[in-house]
């Protein structure tokens, strides 16, 4: 009787064999995926290249 679900095994297929809630590997990969995904748009905005104001002439 420990935990939920624990007299059945479960067989996943396809992505659900690697993002699952049944897993403790399930459960990591989802939160190592989160915290990719989290860095990479960090990343995005704090590498692209800032936007230049035209330079000022005199006439």
């Amino acid at each position: 009787m420990a935990g939920h679900d624990a007299g059945t095994h479960h067989q996943f297929t396809g992505f659900q064999k690697y993002f699952n809630a049944y897993t403790i590997t399930g459960r990591r990969n989802c939160v190592l995926a989160t915290y990719a995904g989290l860095a990479g748009i960090y990343l995005f905005f704090k590498l692209k290249p800032k936007k230049q104001k035209p330079a000022v002439t005199e006439k």
